[in-house]
Parts: C-alpha cells; sequence; structure tokens
C-alpha cells in the first residue's frame, strides 16, 4: 500500500505543503551565518548544483515522449525560477534596504493566485480571498512588527521593482510547475531546473559579479544542508503538493515558512520571539485553515 492509497491524494497534499514549509523555513537560519562570509549570488549557485545533484537518484530515467512545447515549458520554468527571479531578487538586494525586500517579498503570494486564477482557471470564494490576506497580514506583521517608518511609497523606484518582478517570476515558475508536474515527474522538474539555475548562476557570479570563490570548511555542511533540505527538498514536496491540491491551497500554506522561520531563529540562534511575531502567527494560522477548507477554493473541472 502506497501513501496515496493510505492517506488519500489531498491529505498527503497538505503534508507536502507543510512539510515543504517547514524546510524552506529552515534556509534562514542555516544560510544566516554563511551570507555575511559567501556572496550571496554564489551560495544561490552552488545550493542550486547540489539540490540537481541530491534529486538524481530519485529522478526517473524511464524515457518519455517529450514534446518541443514540454521542452520550452521546462526552460521557461528554470529560466523564471532558478535564474530571472534569483539575479533580480539578489541585484535588487544590493541596493534595497531589509525592510523594503521583506515587505515586497510577500508580494509572491498575491503574484501566484493571481496568475493561477487567471491562466488556470481557480476561482477564490469570499473565505478564499480573506484567508489569503490574513496569510499575508501575518507575514507582513513578522517582517515589520507594524513599522513601516522606514518604506513609503516615495522610496520606491528601480531597485524596489526589481524586487518585485522576482517575485513575479517566483509565482511565474509555480504555476508554470504546478501544470508540468501533472505531465512529468517531479523530481525529474527540480533536478533539471536546479541544475540549469545553479549553472547559469554560477556564470552570473563570476562573469558578471566577479565573485571570488573562496569556501572554508566549516561552510561546507551548512551548504551541503542548504541545498539537499532547504532546496531540493523542499522543491520537491512543494511540487507534489501542486499536483494535489492546487497553487492557491500549496502557497497559503507554504506561506507559512515564515512561521516555521521564526521558530527556528528562536529555538538555533537564541533569537527573541516579539508580541508581533506570536499575533502574526495566530493570524496566518488561522488563514491557513480557512484555506485548505473544500469551499474555499473552487478548482478548474
Amino acid at each position: 500500500m502506497n501513501l496515496t492509497q493510505k492517506y488519500g491524494s489531498h491529505r498527503l497534499g497538505y503534508l507536502f505543503a507543510v512539510l515543504a514549509a517547514i524546510m524552506f523555513g529552515s534556509v534562514s537560519v542555516v544560510a544566516k551565518p554563511l551570507v555575511s562570509s559567501v556572496d550571496p549570488i554564489l551560495l544561490a549557485s552552488l545550493v542550486y548544483i547540489i539540490s540537481a545533484i541530491t534529486l538524481s537518484p530519485f529522478a526517473k530515467k524511464k524515457k518519455r515522449n517529450i514534446t518541443r512545447r514540454d521542452i520550452l515549458l521546462i526552460l521557461s520554468i528554470a529560466v523564471c525560477g532558478a535564474v530571472i527571479a534569483p539575479s533580480l531578487y539578489f541585484v535588487g538586494l544590493t541596493h534595497a534596504s531589509a525592510s523594503d525586500a521583506a515587505i515586497i517579498a510577500n508580494g509572491e503570494v498575491f503574484f501566484s493566485v493571481l496568475l493561477a486564477v487567471m491562466f488556470f482557471k481557480e476561482r477564490l470564494r469570499l473565505v478564499g480571498w480573506i484567508a489569503i490576506l490574513l496569510v499575508l497580514s501575518g507575514m507582513i506583521i513578522i517582517t515589520t512588527n507594524l513599522n513601516f517608518s522606514d518604506f513609503t511609497l516615495q522610496q520606491i523606484h528601480y531597485k524596489d521593482m526589481l524586487l518585485i518582478l522576482a517575485m513575479l517570476f517566483w509565482a511565474l515558475d509555480n504555476n508554470l510547475s504546478r501544470y508540468l508536474a501533472q505531465k512529468m515527474d517531479v523530481a525529474n522538474i527540480v533536478q533539471i531546473k536546479s541544475a540549469i539555475g545553479g549553472v547559469m548562476l554560477f556564470v552570473i557570479a563570476l562573469l558578471v559579479f566577479k565573485v571570488d570563490i573562496n569556501i572554508e570548511l566549516n561552510q561546507i555542511m551548512p551548504i551541503l544542508a542548504l541545498g539537499t533540505v532547504g532546496f531540493a527538498a523542499s522543491l520537491y514536496f512543494f511540487l507534489q503538493s501542486l499536483k494535489r491540491i492546487g497553487i492557491v491551497r500549496t502557497i497559503t500554506i507554504f506561506s507559512m515558512s515564515s512561521v516555521f522561520g521564526v521558530l527556528s531563529s528562536a529555538i538555533f540562534l537564541a533569537e527573541q520571539i516579539s508580541l508581533y511575531q506570536i499575533i502574526a502567527a495566530g493570524i496566518m494560522i488561522l488563514g491557513v485553515y480557512l484555506v485548505s477548507r473544500k469551499e474555499t477554493v473552487i478548482s478548474p473541472v
């Protein structure tokens, strides 16, 4: 008896989304000590390459009839989600403030839902939109503590537009991956996407940013953990969830990774959890509960 037979496809989809959120939530905790000494784009390229290598044993070797359209879709997913989006994000982050990046990063939820409604015929009932807003509100509270003094509309210019465009391309990647996951093995999708993204980001780091490769021995294990758990495993479970419960529910549950990130920071980095973060976690959990109800999302027939 396999997992789908035992637990059901939808239940398994929720489980995979939660696992993806937990694993991706650990990324900030593992990466935080690294980013001060390892170039962010070089770090991103290495974890994507490690992700591709990690998933190689799980990728199915059976030959499939891949059409030209499928190849274009695979390339689009890789370029959008593993090349353009992280490149825009890291370039924008070198000029933008941390508060700008934290708030704008929540736009991925909006863009993912918007694209799902526009192109994949998913529809939200009123309670669904309320759930999305609750989750987004919680994420904003966590990242800002309701302190907007350093972020005004007058400050939005090209550096913030790069971050916004990055969220749009990641949202496009989410939706395209959901479609391709219906036809192709998930491990293959993540492997190919990671390989293309890792290699291209590595080239960008060397040729565009002229980064010197200087990795110390004590940084190898954290980088391996980021590539295998934070990216390979989380992407794999994320796409498995997309196949079963759709983009709206998956991206909403996956947004809980910020809550898991806060908890991990408190446990492993001894960071204090504020009252704002506790309130935000409660709001987000309520939003996730609402969006998980069957009557919340009207999926395409």
